[in-house]
Parts: structure tokens; sequence; C-alpha cells
């Protein structure tokens, strides 16, 4: 996986197969590092499964047999001089956090995150995602609920409604 994005993108897919209904997406953006933290409240782990989840050749999914996501997100983490954790309890959820060191040269580009944030709302309407955004001093946040309350009964699903969060997003945190 080559930006940012991607990974923010798998990460959260994994939560919506854990049949997550709330998914918090916390990103931090400083002048060293980037922290990102996606918290669910799907199925979540045993310690059994959480032991072996960074294994590349484990997965879940009867549709494949390699898991690469986690394994990717780690290597590209740990190639910054960054981490990642995970933590999660069986029938509460899972929290992923990744922390780049944003001036390591090895440090992936965001890709375009207004984007994959808005297709993660508007392609999953039926999940609460909440996403927050810190550089700095600044702060922006926004909710899939907030969304709908607003629309008045628009489906949050509907393409414009996706240009509108993609643009709204982009005004709101820069050119990520």
């Amino acid at each position: 996986m080559d930006n940012l994005s991607f990974h923010i993108t798998d990460i959260t897919a994994n939560s919506i197969r854990a049949g997550a209904t709330e998914i918090g997406l916390l990103i931090s953006d400083s002048k060293d590092a980037i922290e990102i933290c996606v918290k669910d409240n799907g199925c979540g782990m045993d310690a059994e499964t959480l032991a072996r989840v960074t294994n590349p050749f484990y997965t879940t999914r009867t549709t494949r047999k390699v898991g690469l996501g986690l394994p990717f997100l780690i290597q590209n983490a740990e190639q910054t001089g960054g981490s990642v954790s995970i933590i999660s309890e069986l029938g509460k959820g899972t929290t992923v956090t990744a922390r780049f060191i944003s001036t390591n040269i090895d440090c992936p580009p965001w890709g375009d995150l207004p984007a994959t944030v808005a297709m993660l709302i508007t392609g999953n309407p039926d999940v609460n995602i909440c996403f927050s955004y810190q550089s700095g001093k600044e702060f922006f946040d926004l909710s899939t609920n907030d969304i709908k309350e607003a629309l008045d009964g628009m489906p949050v699903s509907h393409p414009k409604v996706m240009l509108f969060i993609k643009d709204m997003i982009r005004e709101n945190i820069g050119g990520n």
C-alpha cells in the first residue's frame, strides 16, 4: 500500500466486516508525526486471534488465504521509525493505532484523504463513521449521523452528498 489513505480504507473495511456500527477515525497530523487511530465496536478478537492477526498468512476471511493489510501497515509505520498497536476485546471491538514519523523519507504520502473519508461515509450509510482530524491547534470533525441529520431525509449515499462531504473535508483540513 503506497499511501496512508489506502491503509485507512483497509483498516476501516476490517471494522465493517467485523460488524461495527460505530467507527472512530481519529487522525493527528503534527510537525513530526502522523497518528491514525481506527476504533470500532465490532465483534473484537480473542487473545489467540489477536496474537496471529499480524501474520500475513493468517486471515479470518474465507475468500482468500492471506491477510496483508495489517502486516503492510506495520511495515510502513516501522520503516519510518513509527509503530502500530492493536487492542481488542472479544465482543467489544478493536482499536488499531498507527504512528508514522512524517519527517522520515519513507513516510507514505496521504493519498486523497478527503475522498477516502467521503467514500467510507457514503459507501457505508448504516455505520456511524466519526472522523476527527487535528493538525496543530486546528481541529475538524464530522460523523455520518451529523450528516444524515443535516440532509433531512436525503440518502447519505447520494453521489452529490459524496462530493459535498469530500469538498467540506478538503476545505477544513487542507490538501491532504
